[in-house]
């Protein structure tokens, strides 16, 4: 069961538009083109027996008749237009705006606001590391919850963040990605008919995830200019169903910055009601005017936190996928099954560049 979220976003201005050659980071190369007589090419626009040309020279016996059969039956397939199919939980769910708005720049030769990841790329040191990882034999199986030497730089950074000390190996889950920890965190700590609360707007990943994992959905909106939370209408908002409150800060897309008194005060109903907080804190080190306050780090939060962080927004490799979730053992058991069933681990040469000697997490330790 789920229900709407009521929310209008605001009227986004039109798109600056600048010349296509400006961004040679999206020009395709021509050697990705597959050409029209490969066997790529053919098994993608065939379907059945027809797809494997090797099997077909091989296999004299089938016949002219057999052979007019699937041709018919593949061309009567191509022009009878099947419904999509996909689970009553996720068929409200289309593409995702980021995949929208990245054609539409792509399109249009725009800069690219709608997709969260920065214009230069990742340090050199970090990027050698992940080849040196490759050519040092790191691509099988990773240890499901996380290389030790990235577990223990991640704990180090936390520790400087928020003074709270946590076990490396017992309370940090390495994922592809946030994104990943935060599904492993619904799907392993969220039942179905669970409430959680989400303040709108809010990463399209969220919902979705939501809906895979049975919950049901109550949002509230940030209204501009300020973005502050409505507090009497979260208190409202807060059953004895509630299981989770879902906290993005900084927030995207607003860029709010939760404020301590805000967190103090949600922090104050979690412990009350005796509700969870998943703390989404991706641009944590992207803050400028105001300090990034995590709500794991206030009194009594720790214990019923889940912090979800990478290394993606920060070192501009967005594409690594290399996310963790940190939490007290009594919740990270929840979050790591949710990733260890599914996935079972995340890309190893990438976790390995990832720590880079744990440089490249202790350098925002300065």
């Amino acid at each position: 069961m789920q229900s709407k979220c009521p929310w209008t976003p605001c009227k986004m201005p039109m798109p600056l538009s600048f010349k296509p050659s400006t961004f040679s980071a999206f020009s395709f190369s021509k050697q990705l083109l597959l050409h029209r007589k490969s066997i790529a090419y053919i098994v993608s626009t065939r379907r059945g027996i027809a797809c494997y040309p090797s099997l077909m020279a091989s296999s004299p016996s089938v016949s002219t008749t057999q052979k007019d059969a699937v041709s018919t039956q593949n061309d009567s397939t191509r022009k009878t237009q099947q419904p999509l199919q996909v689970a009553k939980r996720l068929e409200k769910f289309k593409t995702t705006i980021f995949t929208q708005m990245s054609s539409l720049a792509i399109k249009h030769g725009a800069i690219n606001l709608g997709q969260g990841f920065p214009n230069f790329d990742g340090p050199e040191f970090v990027k050698e590391a992940a080849i040196q990882a490759i050519k040092d034999g790191k691509n099988q199986y990773a240890r499901g919850y996380g290389v030790p030497d990235l577990n223990s730089a991640i704990a180090e950074r936390f520790k400087k963040d928020t003074g709270l000390v946590v076990d490396p190996d017992k309370e940090i889950t390495i994922t592809s990605g946030c994104t990943e920890a935060i599904a492993a965190t619904m799907l392993g700590l969220i039942n179905p008919g669970d409430e959680v609360i989400l303040f709108a707007p809010f990463y399209d990943s969220y919902e979705a995830t939501l809906s895979m994992a049975g919950a049901k959905i109550k949002c509230i909106t940030l209204c501009p200019p300020a973005f502050s939370v409505p507090i009497d209408e979260l208190k409202s908002a807060i059953t004895k169903n509630t299981r989770a409150i879902l906290i993005n800060t900084p927030h995207n897309p607003t860029g709010k910055m939760f404020t301590r008194e805000e967190l103090s005060t949600i922090a104050s109903l979690c412990i009350e009601n005796d509700v969870l907080v998943f703390t989404d804190e991706v641009y944590d080190k992207l803050a400028f005017e105001t300090d990034h306050i995590s709500m794991a780090s206030l009194p009594g939060m720790y214990e019923r936190t889940v912090t979800l962080n990478s290394l993606g927004k920060t070192f501009s490799l967005t594409g690594w996928k290399i996310g963790w979730a940190i939490a007290p053992p009594h919740l990270t058991w929840g979050s790591a099954a949710g990733t260890l069933f599914p996935y079972f681990c995340y890309l190893h040469p990438n976790a390995v560049g990832g720590c880079s000697c744990s440089q490249s997490l202790r350098i925002l330790l300065c």
